[in-house]
């Protein structure tokens, strides 16, 4: 699926069920998305928006708790004309001031209701997950093996439960037991049960909140009450956890310093207009301040970031904070995991060929032993392989032999795991023969070379992109498994996606150099990392990083945990490790490797939106100058009239028109804050140039046009 063809607005299935507050129609239509401007949003935001006026909450924005300072002064000094304490009369008397100080209001008011409308999807989210929140019975198992019925409330981190058929998972956890298949839609939004089993990183983590809807299984919760997967999610989509991102903070900083800039040059004019001869009023200087700071994007800026983090959640991604969603937009190297990322993940057996001097059936039964007590999904399908081939050759154990099989399995002393470190595994049999399958070097390593045969073979499996295993007794070598994967479809045309960005992907794979190069070849990567452990996953992160590169890594697995924390973006799939969600900064609940195309566009989207706006807001200053100055100071310079290339009909009109067009254009915004600009795959330089021609030159213009309009309705209507 091609970039220009995602739409960023939409998103996925889960976001289409969340954003509906009242469920299906009487008719048993399903409800459509609400959109940025649907009325129920609107209705239940402006109740927050007032809320919001608050001066300790609005003092978090400095450009608006100044309007609303102004605000507070005008207000104050109609009153003050109406109680004769300060009269004025004319045509900058008592209406003048009061439409003035209605439309200082509604310039706040709109500022706070941009952000209440961005907040408000958040909450609806969290009000459709509180409903798949609930307390549950959890079967945990004592350590005598009895089961003891208690509430998930108090389940605790390490406890085991038991979970059987029809059963709603009690709590977060790893499956250490059983098989079963899961429904997680009230998670990810997909309907279709999803399996999961012990012994491999991809499948053994369930959510509380889930529904088993097959077999039994047994669990080994992971995390405490309140810290839960589903409370992580109720927090931070309704935004009481979000945090504003070092460039907002950065902007807002830059914001505050322009206000005190104009603040200062505002208050000199007073004095300045003494010595020509004539009083500037206080509402006229109060205009005059409002237009010059920077309230359009001042009033947008929060509505911006909040937006940002919705846009990736309606992808089914749950972004932990949001500089995580900032920073995927200023990634610019991309570390992909080969296994279940660029490949489906599901490397199966496809042969076993038998080493010099060793027998075929010799060299199933290695193979065999080896991976008996293998509970990996790789493990299993050597053992149906071998045991389909075992069963044609009229050997014991194979299909069939169960007896056979049960005693082959008894004979096994010790198992010895798999290791990053190590890179082989395998077990110890009664008898003190140790049987190894492991990476070609591995074991090359461990015995001091390889025959030329056997090497020819792995190399030939290398090349045709699967992955060899070499069996190994004793110092012996037995012969060589061949494990295949598959390239999923499209990725090509994504990794050029990339490169259109100034993106460099790199694959992170523990295969051999050989098999790694076809895959990335394959899959149209730049770059790859053969045979990668842990720690070369973060040098290799670090020495980009000190490069002044930033990073992003999708992962799953426990060995990916401080690789996924050591990025500046890490994204975890939701069927991973515990280990991996707790270190990544980003989960992706349709646990898609790929979805980060999706979140770094995101990201882009996001600094793209707020460089635009910053931009419109401060181009459109100009106009804004042409109606202001000359209207204050027309009265002693006549000559200030040839500025008035708008034709406004009157000091006053101008004025007031400005001021609405002010308050205007922030609620004709927030449309575009809520749904990013447009975006599409190209450099930045690219991106920079569209965006000022439109941003840049519509923010000189539209100003000039939204004026002049405002200012023949409020002539027509004798409003100044």
């Amino acid at each position: 699926m091609a970039l220009m063809s995602v739409d960023l607005g939409r998103g996925t299935r889960r976001f289409q069920r969340f954003v509906t507050l009242g469920g299906s129609k009487p008719s048993g239509e399903p409800p459509k998305p609400r959109g940025v401007l649907d009325p129920d949003l609107l209705r239940s935001a402006l109740r927050h928006a007032f809320r919001k006026l608050d001066p300790r909450l609005l003092i978090r924005n400095p450009v608006m708790f100044v309007v609303e300072i102004t605000a507070v002064l005008v207000t104050l000094t109609a009153i003050a004309n109406v109680t004769g304490f300060d009269p004025v009369s004319g045509a900058s008397g008592l209406g003048f001031q009061v439409q003035i100080a209605i439309w200082l209001w509604f310039t706040v008011l709109f500022a706070t209701y941009a952000e209440a409308v961005a907040e408000a999807r958040g909450r609806a989210q969290a009000a459709t997950l509180r409903k798949t929140r609930s307390e549950t019975t959890a079967h945990r198992r004592s350590a005598d093996g009895t089961l003891e019925a208690v509430g998930s409330s108090e389940l605790r981190k390490g406890d085991i439960i038991v979970v059987e058929e029809g059963e709603t998972i009690a709590g977060d956890g790893d499956v250490i037991e059983g098989i079963g298949f899961v429904n997680e839609a009230a998670i990810t939004g997909e309907s279709a049960p999803v399996l999961k089993e012990p012994g491999t990183d991809i499948r053994s983590s369930v959510t509380g909140g889930t529904t088993l809807v097959s077999d039994r299984i047994v669990v080994k919760v992971t995390s405490d009450p309140g810290e839960t997967f589903l409370d992580r999610m109720i927090a931070l989509v309704e935004g009481a956890k979000r945090q504003r991102t070092p460039n907002e903070i950065a902007l807002a900083i830059l914001l505050a310093g322009l206000t005190i800039i104009f603040l200062m040059a505002t208050v000199t004019i007073r004095p300045f207009g003494l010595y020509a001869g004539t009083t500037v009023s206080t509402v006229a200087l109060v205009a005059l301040l409002v237009c010059l700071i920077p309230t359009t994007i001042g009033g947008l800026l929060s509505a911006i970031g909040i937006a940002g983090m919705d846009r990736v959640a309606r992808f089914n991604v749950l972004a932990m904070s949001g500089r995580a969603v900032e920073a995927s937009g200023d990634v610019d190297v991309i570390l992909l995991d080969k296994t279940g990322t660029i490949t489906y993940g599901n490397r199966l057996a496809a042969s076993v060929t038998a080493a010099p001097g060793v027998t075929e059936a010799e060299a199933l039964d290695a193979a065999l032993v080896a991976s008996i007590r293998d509970e990996t999904p790789e493990g299993r399908s050597i053992v149906d392989l071998v045991r389909k081939r075992l069963a044609e050759l009229g050997r014991s154990a194979g299909v069939g032999d169960d007896a056979a099989y049960a005693a082959l399995d008894k004979t096994i002393a010790e198992e010895i795991p798999f290791r990053a470190e190590t890179r082989t595994s395998g077990i110890k049999t009664t008898a003190g023969t140790t049987i190894l399958k492991g990476a070609v070097d591995a074991i090359e390593t461990k015995v001091g070379g390889l025959p030329e045969e056997v090497r020819a073979d792995s190399d030939r499996i290398a090349d045709l992109g699967a992955t060899p295993l070499v069996l190994e007794s004793e110092g012996r070598i037995l012969g060589v498994i061949e494990l295949k994967d598959t390239v999923k479809e499209g990725l090509v045309e994504r990794f050029a996606e990339f490169r259109k960005m100034g993106i460099r992907t790199v694959m992170i794979t523990g295969d051999n150099p050989r098999t790694a190069a076809t895959i990335a070849k394959e899959a149209g990567v730049d770059d790859f990392i053969a045979q990668a452990t842990p720690e070369q996953k973060i040098a290799f992160i670090r020495e980009q990083q000190a490069e002044g590169h930033l990073l992003a890594m999708t992962g799953d697995g426990t060995n990916d945990a401080p690789a996924l924390a050591q990025a500046d973006v890490g994204l975890a799939m939701n069927s991973g490790t515990s280990a991996a969600k707790e270190a990544a900064n980003m989960v992706d609940l349709d646990s898609d490797p790929t979805k980060l195309l999706e979140v770094i566009a995101i990201g882009k989207q996001l600094l793209i939106t707020r460089g635009s706006i910053t931009t419109f807001s401060i181009a459109n200053d100009l106009a804004k100058y042409f109606a202001i100055v000359p209207a204050m100071f027309i009265t002693v310079y006549p000559e200030l009239n040839a500025l008035n290339i708008m034709g406004l009909s009157t000091p006053q009109s101008a004025i007031l028109s400005a001021i609405i067009f002010n308050a205007l254009i922030i609620i004709a915004l927030i449309p575009l804050a809520l749904r990013g600009v447009a975006f599409r795959p190209a450099p930045a330089s690219v991106l920079l140039q569209r965006n000022l021609l439109i941003y840049g030159l519509g923010g000189i213009i539209a100003p000039f046009i939204g004026i002049k309009a405002i200012d023949l309705v409020v002539t027509a209507l004798h409003l100044a």
